[in-house]
């Protein structure tokens, strides 16, 4: 007798992979989708007979064959799975869920919570009950959710590392504590790691086996796309990029605490480097580019020595991973006139460079990131679990395979 364990693993798989075919196709019948599979019709039967009950396809209609005979067609019921995406900053969160294809079907933006740790933490599980209840479908759909945090999460340790700009997250179990008040697991990444992976599903990285995503705005961050996978490193930190001896001494004090890339090129940095040379006090980093355009030389030679700057680290980068593009987001990195001088530059510094252009999800890139990363894992997963509740009178063991 086979073994039950390793029915239930077939069994699943072959469900998964009959919706994956009908979200990658659309509407298909039965017969293509037999003939896609290599299923046989009595196995294909009862593959949408579980599919029916379990509420996850619906006929989409009829197609017409020959002779006047027609055949059913079917499609997913996108949101009878829902997956959670939240982008979490120091001073606001970007949320939202998304169904089966990636559509958003509610989303909300509101303030981080002033007083950090567990408050966030149970700030992000009321935001997605939330959104449930805005979009009006059961919060239980909810099978999977990824969060991005400005800091580093260790997956063998599973604790949050360099988070300076929440308070009481540094050596938090975040991701554990999160899953604690919801009801699916929850991957934590690098929020500029998932502004990367937004940009590999459907920004500048689109189709590119092999990028970097660099936000350049109060600080410096990287993430890096390598044969179409976020390359994380051993804790997590693979493109924190702020650390990189460029502009500077690495051996200088002054820069520890920050980095040497981001005490030259941060935000910070810009309004020093040009009230120093004699520009006006004051200024935001907006309002100093802003004014490069009517005619102010000092604003334009400090942005100069930024993208002089700048274009070393691509160097720099260029030398580990070599990128086919270079992405630039963030405050200061969307502004073109940093492009336009970043372009400038790099073949002042390297024979082949590497294309750079700018995001065109802005500050939306991490949060489609996070929706992105929480589909790939409920693909990945879908109908592994009991959780899942596809398989009517299959007991939590069996499923587990």
């Amino acid at each position: 007798m086979a073994d039950l364990s390793s029915l239930a693993t077939s069994r699943q798989i072959t469900l998964r992979t009959v919706v994956r075919i009908l979200l990658d196709r659309g509407a298909v019948s039965r017969a293509e989708l037999a003939r896609l599979t290599g299923l046989s019709k009595q196995t294909m039967s009862e593959v949408f007979r579980h599919l029916e009950d379990g509420g996850w396809v619906q006929m989409a209609g009829r197609t017409q064959g020959a002779v006047g005979r027609s055949a059913a067609i079917y499609e997913v019921c996108a949101d009878r799975a829902l997956v959670f995406g939240a982008d979490v900053g120091g001073t606001k969160i970007q949320a939202a869920l998304a169904d089966m294809r990636g559509r958003i079907v509610s989303e909300l933006v509101e303030p981080t919570d002033a007083r950090g740790g567990r408050h966030v933490i149970e700030q992000l599980a009321r935001i997605n009950a939330t959104l449930a209840s805005r979009a009006g479908l059961p919060a239980d759909r909810v099978l999977v959710g990824s969060v991005g945090i400005p800091g580093a999460f260790d997956l063998r340790s599973k604790r949050l590392f360099m988070v300076p700009n929440i308070a009481g997250l540094e050596g938090s179990f975040f991701a554990k504590e999160l899953e604690a008040l919801v009801t699916f697991d929850v991957a934590v990444g690098n929020d500029v790691n998932m502004a990367a992976k937004g940009e590999l599903w459907m920004g500048e990285g689109k189709g590119i086996d092999n990028f970097v995503f660099i936000a350049l705005g109060t600080g410096v961050g990287m993430g890096i796309i390598n044969e179409r996978r976020i390359l994380r490193g051993a804790r997590g930190a693979a493109g924190e990029i702020a650390t990189l001896p460029v502009g500077a001494s690495g051996y200088d004090a002054r820069t520890f605490h920050s980095g040497v890339l981001e005490t030259m090129i941060g935000s910070a940095a810009i309004r020093d480097r040009y009230e120093g040379a004699g520009g006006q006090p004051g200024l935001t980093v907006r309002q100093i580019i802003d004014r490069i355009e009517g005619g102010d030389r000092i604003a334009g030679a400090t942005l100069d020595e930024v993208a002089r700057t700048l274009a070393e680290a691509i160097l720099a980068v260029s030398a580990i991973v070599d990128p086919e593009r270079v992405v630039l987001g963030g405050s200061i990195g969307a502004r073109t006139e940093l492009l336009d001088r970043v372009r400038h530059f790099l073949p002042l510094c390297m024979p082949t460079p590497p294309e750079c252009t700018i995001s065109r999800l802005g500050s939306r890139a991490a949060l489609y990131g996070t929706i992105a990363s929480s589909l790939d894992l409920l693909y990945e997963n879908l109908f592994q679990t009991a959780g899942y509740d596809l398989l009517p009178g299959t007991d939590a063991a069996e499923a587990g395979g």
